[in-house]
């Protein structure tokens, strides 16, 4: 299975953006489908936008056109890129890596969105 390590979490203003990476150790990365999660304050675990091994992306309806999400199977990386944000966005956000049976997470990096 593989290990994963968020970073790029910052405070951001409304408007701004910002890159999430992960990076991942272990075997069989492009193999991964991955994703990337929130978490709110108080609120459940949300997905923001996924990639499969083959490169198919899929987007919750409230980042779509504002948020990318893309690999780099040589570098075993996934970048979030996140453009326009907005308060709603803050919140930690974490990586996902799946390959049955191994179900892998990150430790999360925080984003906040405030003026």
């Amino acid at each position: 299975q593989v290990q994963l390590v968020e970073s790029g979490g910052d405070l951001v203003q409304p408007g701004g953006s910002l890159r999430l990476s992960c990076a991942a150790s272990g075997s069989s990365f492009s193999r991964y489908s991955m994703t990337w999660y929130r978490q709110a304050p108080g609120k459940p675990r949300e997905l923001v936008a996924a990639i499969t091994s083959g490169g198919s992306t899929n987007y919750a309806d409230s980042v779509k056109g504002r948020f990318t999400i893309s690999r780099d199977n040589a570098k075993k990386t996934v970048n979030l890129q996140m453009n326009r944000l907005k308060p709603e966005d803050t919140a930690v956000y974490y990586c996902n890596a799946v390959l049955t049976p191994f179900d892998c997470w990150g430790q999360g990096t925080q984003v906040t969105v405030s003026s």
